[in-house]
């Protein structure tokens, strides 16, 4: 079942994080993620499941000198990062912190993001409800999530591409369809969504897709879980390493105001 062209080994979070914001992807909805948010010289913007500090530095721009960057998350390597990464800029602290309940008192901030973190978390509406109490009256969150049902991948046999997505979804993503529920989710924590923009990135290089998408090692689970068979899943891989690829997903950036 084994390529000899995608990646097999699991690669570090933070590093794979890190992958993810390089490409041109990455950059390209993080700005429009920077967009809505309409941040103020002066304000204070979360970063809620800031990871490694990604983005806090961008933030810290954004707010000037006068503003406050405060970066929040559950993992205490990537605290221990996001720290190292941000020690010069004064105006950013980084917390340890659980997202369904934040160390911070009501109404602490103007702006808050979110960035591919509630398809991974116990609870998305608990943790809106923390976001819309953080927030001040006016502030605004955006959020940006994939919807992993929409995940398509073009394969000569549409039952194994059906099979893969249903395995993606039901068995490897947390909260898969996390993109779509969004709006309704903010709404009943409280917000307005005032907007919804969806993205479809399309890959037609199967090596950059399998940078995000980790084709391979997913592959590999499904086999280990029976929702493709060994003979199967080498059919699938050896398409996708060999023939003409294209796979698209959709991704959400929900605009909240509170």
């Amino acid at each position: 079942m084994t390529s000899t062209v995608f990646e097999t080994a699991t690669p570090d979070p933070i590093a794979y994080l890190d992958r993810v914001a390089a490409t041109d992807l990455g950059r390209s909805y993080k700005r429009r993620m920077l967009d809505e948010l309409d941040i103020h010289p002066g304000q204070t913007v979360l970063d809620l499941g800031c990871g490694p500090g990604t983005d806090l530095a961008s933030l810290a721009e954004a707010v000037t000198g006068t503003g406050t960057v405060i970066g929040v998350d559950r993992d205490p390597a990537a605290v221990d990062t996001a720290r190292e990464r941000t020690a010069d800029r004064r105006t950013v602290t980084v917390r340890l912190g659980d997202i369904h309940d934040l160390p911070l008192p009501d109404h602490a901030a103007d702006r808050a993001r979110t960035d591919r973190v509630l398809q991974h978390v116990a609870d998305p509406a608990q943790a809106l409800r923390e976001f819309h109490r953080v927030l001040r009256p006016g502030g605004r969150l955006v959020m940006g999530e994939p919807d992993w049902d929409t995940l398509a991948v073009d394969h000569p046999d549409s039952d194994l591409s059906r099979a893969y997505t249903r395995f993606v979804t039901d068995k490897v993503v947390r909260n898969a369809r996390i993109g779509r529920q969004l709006p309704r989710l903010a709404a009943e924590a409280g917000f307005a969504v005032p907007a919804v923009v969806p993205i479809t990135p399309v890959f037609r290089d199967a090596l950059e897709a399998d940078k995000i998408l980790g084709l391979e090692r997913t592959t590999q689970r499904a086999v280990a879980a029976g929702h493709l068979t060994e003979e199967g899943a080498r059919r699938w891989l050896d398409h996708l390493s060999t023939g003409p690829f294209l796979a698209a997903v959709t991704f959400y950036i929900v605009v909240a105001e509170s």
